[in-house]
């Protein structure tokens, strides 16, 4: 066999094995993904102590945004049904940032190089976020459904009550609320690394 050959073998062998930006199995067990994805863990506290925002929280948010899905972009939009119009929005990434508010956050963090399918730089993202979101907003950090309704609605429209008008969005910060109790709840019992 010859060696490009071999090479490209190796390389399908890989690729075919699914890399560390496929997302975890089991995620509805907050300790098997932490286990099978150290690094989420390690990249949860790091925001967690800058931030203040609770790994289940961070956890909860990024489950309902991406599952866990580094690359995740929106769906594309189509004319007549079939004709591309591009995507819904610019949002991408394991947060779902928007363009707009990804450049704003490196721009006021000073973090030109950030990526938003890099896990460590999506949950710094996502603690920026949330600790403007209570500044400007009053929402605890730990409140993960009304930080998730100013999270997916931005500050302004949270504060116009604008999820008010979406029963759809109601039902999935309920299921993030529900999902962020259930991942606390089992991060307590499992044993992690400190």
């Amino acid at each position: 066999m010859s060696r490009s050959l071999r090479v490209l073998a190796i390389v399908l062998l890989v690729a075919s094995c699914g890399g560390p930006d496929t997302p975890p199995n089991e995620l509805d067990d907050a300790c098997r993904i932490v286990k099978q994805r150290p690094q989420y863990l390690k990249a949860f506290r790091a925001t967690e102590k800058k931030w203040g925002v609770p790994v289940h929280v961070q956890m909860a948010t990024i489950h309902a945004e991406s599952r866990f899905v580094g690359d995740a972009r929106t769906p594309f939009r189509y004319t007549l049904g079939v004709i591309p119009m591009g995507r819904q929005s610019s949002a991408y990434g394991y947060a779902q940032a928007l363009d707009g508010t990804w450049d704003q956050y490196r721009e006021e963090t000073g973090k030109r190089r950030a990526k938003r399918d890099r896990i460590d730089d999506a949950t710094d993202f996502m603690g920026w976020y949330m600790a403007t979101t209570r500044a400007k907003n009053g929402i605890p950090l730990h409140d993960a459904r009304r930080q998730y309704l100013a999270y997916h609605e931005g500050h302004a429209g949270y504060a116009s009550g604008s999820y008010n008008k979406k029963s759809w969005l109601m039902r999935v910060a309920n299921n993030v609320d529900s999902r962020s109790n259930m991942y606390q709840a089992q991060l307590a019992t499992c044993s992690l690394r400190r």
